[in-house]
């Protein structure tokens, strides 16, 4: 028996599909990697009040406020800041989508680090904005002058001026000194 030849408009919609195919992996191909202004690790913080949040990321850390999705109900969908020049992702928690913060959690396991000039200042300003401190400030064996603060959303973050540099025998001979 001899097959049955296809039909042109079968041949018609693989020839389309086939076209589109194309055209999407050819777009994919100018895409650069990542947008403008990420890096290829930013944190995305899940906050009780993320527009909130954002407030106090400027008025603590001289964030800068790159994007704001609010959604229907003003909740936020996305939110971008950027920190010391790094970007950091922001959302309000939706704990329906397994999403919640760490006022939620009642903790959280997770510590942002920022490296700064001066670590005095940084932490004076974000405690004055209303950071808890967890560390205070002070000068580390490993040569940085480090503390840490978690801020009124429930996230950790260590602040470090670094001071000198020290070769990794340095620091654990620092280190069994203590």
């Amino acid at each position: 028996m001899k097959a049955k030849p296809k039909s042109k408009s079968k041949a018609k919609t693989k020839a389309k599909s086939a076209t589109k195919t194309r055209a999407a992996t050819k777009a994919r191909t100018r895409a650069k990697s990542r947008p403008a202004g990420m890096q290829p690790l930013s944190p995305h913080l899940v906050c009780a009040g993320a527009a909130k949040a954002i407030d106090f990321y400027k008025k603590a850390f001289g964030a800068e406020e790159m994007m704001r999705l609010p959604g229907k109900d003003g909740k936020l969908m996305h939110a971008c800041v950027q920190i010391n020049g790094a970007p950091v992702m922001l959302v309000d928690e939706f704990p329906g989508m397994s999403n919640k913060a760490p006022t939620t959690l009642k903790g959280t396991p997770v510590t942002m680090h920022l490296m700064v000039d001066d670590v005095d200042a940084f932490t004076r300003r974000a405690v004055k904005a209303g950071a808890k401190v967890i560390m205070p400030v002070a000068d580390m064996f490993w040569g940085d002058r480090y503390g840490v603060i978690e801020d009124p959303f429930g996230h950790r973050w260590s602040i470090a001026t670094h001071l000198r540099d020290m070769s990794a025998k340095e620091i654990q001979a620092a280190m069994r000194g203590m």
